[in-house]
């Protein structure tokens, strides 16, 4: 009985021995950062064309919420899907001498919406500029997409009442707050979310920082109760 519980005392050290050598090398182990995701590289713009459809129904009412694709009060009256044009037009030109991504493009967009304010709603309540366009990158030579189509919604906030009244009194028209909003939404969708200033919609880079989570190590299932194991104890059931 003695030569007995004297394997069990050997078993039990050898199995508390074997326990601490597995959990070294994990306390050992150097640690590995987290891999980052490749970051797909932005695009510089070498051409553009823009595409305002005739399908487009213009809208001249003078209502708080008239139908139609495009409402521009913005300018005299005239062909409003050339002057539609003409703004996408500078804009684009606008981007084109900032543009200095490594991927070369050509940019086509078609105009689906242009819904600026009624003279009824912007000098009341005020509303939004509904800007609405397809992006298309292709290859500047073989003119193959690069990527898929991409639907953009440029609609951001108009002014109203004073504010309005106030804004054009110093040189901020609606032409002027759409053609920065597009120049803005432009350089986003071409990879440049930094450093662009333009009135109507001001593109904010967000730097993200992940924080590593580190596992602490796995403490050893048997813990040491205070008092030795000795051979003979009647009150230890090992023995």
């Amino acid at each position: 009985m003695k030569r007995v519980r004297m394997v069990a005392l050997v078993v039990l050290g050898m199995a508390v021995s074997g326990c601490a050598g597995v959990e070294a090398p994990s306390r050992n182990a150097p640690f590995e950062a987290p891999s980052v995701a490749a970051v797909a590289p932005s695009m510089k713009m070498v051409g553009f064309e823009v595409r305002v459809p005739n399908a487009l129904k213009v809208s001249e009412a003078n209502s708080y919420y008239p139908t139609g694709d495009i409402v521009w009060r913005g300018e005299p009256l005239g062909d409003r899907h050339a002057q539609v044009k003409k703004i996408f037009d500078e804009s684009l030109a606008q981007v084109s001498k900032t543009s200095n991504g490594k991927v070369p493009v050509l940019v086509e967009i078609e105009v689906t919406r242009f819904h600026a304010l009624t003279e009824k709603t912007r000098y009341t309540v005020g509303g939004r500029h509904e800007i609405q366009f397809v992006m298309h990158l292709l290859n500047p030579e073989t003119r193959q997409p690069v990527a898929e189509p991409r639907p953009i919604d440029a609609t951001f906030k108009a002014f109203g009442g004073a504010r309005a009244i106030a804004a054009e009194r110093n040189g901020v028209t609606q032409r002027k707050r759409i053609a920065g909003r597009l120049i803005s939404v432009v350089q986003k969708e071409l990879g440049k979310t930094s450093g662009v200033a333009a009135q109507g919609g001001d593109v904010v880079s967000r730097n993200v920082t992940e924080t590593p989570v580190v596992k602490k190590p796995r403490k050893t299932a048997l813990k040491a109760s205070g008092k030795a194991l000795v051979a003979g104890d009647r009150t230890n059931s090992l023995f």
